[in-house]
């Protein structure tokens, strides 16, 4: 499943092509993906333009001059093609959702899974949302800092990834990158997430070091996507059971523990 920066690359991709242009036509190829599309999905979009094409999480969102915002989910295998203004856009079977800007460029939505989702929302249904609206703040903005973690994590016994997973202390962060933050961060997975916090709940140097770390993995598996650079190089624990670790002068062994049903990848010997 596409996680933070997969998608937020996606996002600095399709951008350019997306905002302040027009959608002149919609191919809409099935009647879902997930769920139905909403009513009058098609007649909608047409003739919108798109003036802002922003993430929230794993979401993507294009606010048109209607007023409505267009909101995208990739699911498990998710995915936009872009073919340039002039150029010839080989439609594959799986691209469900074909949009013809009044750039020439054509954007496809291709999901073979069909576990995406887009849908239309007016503003007040965009704030009352029942996952959107209870979304934590964004893991690269300034408010997610130690002080607002610390708060997250007062009291709290839940093992420490357990709690950066909850989308209400910080949205989008996802499995893998969690792992590898805690692993920057020096944190075992399995610390209890109130060692991060005082009595009082003010941010302990835990919480400092793991902010850093969240905002370093992010950033990095960022720019591995935007240039497509090895895949295999860019994890420090993900996927690594049993091979050394990367820590320089740790001599530990990355090791393997299920957590709430998923894979948790950590070295023993220098995460506490």
């Amino acid at each position: 499943m596409p996680e933070l920066p997969e998608v937020e690359a996606s996002r600095l991709e399709v951008d350019p092509y997306f905002t302040r242009y027009r959608i002149d036509n919609v191919e809409v190829r099935r009647p879902d993906l997930r769920d139905r599309f909403p009513t009058r999905f098609r007649e909608r979009l047409l003739g919108q333009t798109v003036e802002t094409f922003a993430r929230r999480a794993k979401y993507l969102l294009a606010t048109l001059t209607s007023d409505e915002t267009l909101v995208m989910h990739f699911g498990m295998s998710g995915s936009f093609t872009v073919s340039p203004a002039g150029g010839a856009l080989e439609i594959d079977k799986h691209d469900h959702v074909v949009f013809h800007m009044s750039s020439g460029v054509i954007i496809a939505f291709n999901d073979p899974r069909r576990f995406g989702l887009m849908t239309l929302l007016t503003p007040r249904q965009l704030r009352t949302h029942p996952v959107l609206s209870r979304l934590g703040p964004e893991p690269l903005s300034d408010d997610f800092d130690a002080p607002t973690l610390a708060r997250a994590c007062r009291g709290r016994k839940a093992p420490l990834k357990a709690v950066l997973l909850d989308q209400r202390v910080v949205a989008g962060l996802g499995n893998i990158y969690a792992a590898e933050a805690l692993h920057v961060a020096g944190l075992s997975p399995m610390r209890a997430a109130s060692a991060l916090a005082t009595a009082d709940g003010e941010p302990k140097e835990a919480a400092f070091r793991l902010v850093a770390a969240v905002k370093a993995v992010l950033l990095r598996a960022i720019s591995f996507q935007v240039t497509d650079r090895d895949r295999s190089t860019r994890f420090r624990v993900y996927d690594r059971e049993s091979l050394r670790c990367l820590r320089r002068g740790c001599r530990g062994t990355i090791a393997r523990r299920t957590q709430a049903g998923r894979s948790t990848f950590y070295c023993p010997a220098c995460q506490r």
